[in-house]
């Protein structure tokens, strides 16, 4: 790792220490010329599949949507952003545990559904009413229902 201050070329790690429940290790660094510290971060990279989309077009997976949505559900809710960027990384670990190099739009729905009944009832239900596109006040009492199961 190149010195951020100096650019020198070598740089020595002083301290290591896992953070963010053992997704991510940070890493106090010192340069070997000028002496400065800084911290690094290592996070390992996924790779993720493409999303076939209900009208069978494919796309990357693009975390922001899944973050966008999971917070849209999450809105005003007491979870703690810690809370949400672990939700994120159990879908993406899920969705790379699947093994295929493309998976339907429906399994990472799927997903979502399942780490937000975990999280928090009334995201899930919030959720669970724009994706399955609930028509009226008796489908969100059978929902409720079988969460109360």
């Amino acid at each position: 790792m190149h010195c951020l201050f100096c650019f020198a070329v070598d740089t020595k790690v002083i301290d290591s220490r896992l953070v963010v429940e053992g997704t991510q290790v940070r890493r106090r660094r010192q340069c070997v010329i000028c002496n400065e510290r800084f911290t690094t971060f290592e996070v390992a990279e996924f790779i993720l599949p493409r999303v076939i989309k209900s009208n069978d077009m494919r796309e990357s997976f693009n975390e922001d949507k899944l973050r966008s949505g999971l917070i849209k559900a999450l809105e005003k809710r007491p979870i703690k952003s810690n809370d949400i960027d672990m939700a994120i990384n159990n879908i993406k670990f899920n969705l790379c545990a699947i093994g295929e190099c493309e998976v339907p739009s429906q399994i990472i729905g799927n997903l979502v559904m399942d780490v937000l009944k975990k999280l928090d009832k009334v995201a899930y239900i919030r959720f669970a009413s724009v994706y399955r596109s609930f028509e009226d006040i008796r489908e969100f009492g059978e929902e409720i229902a079988r969460l109360q199961d």
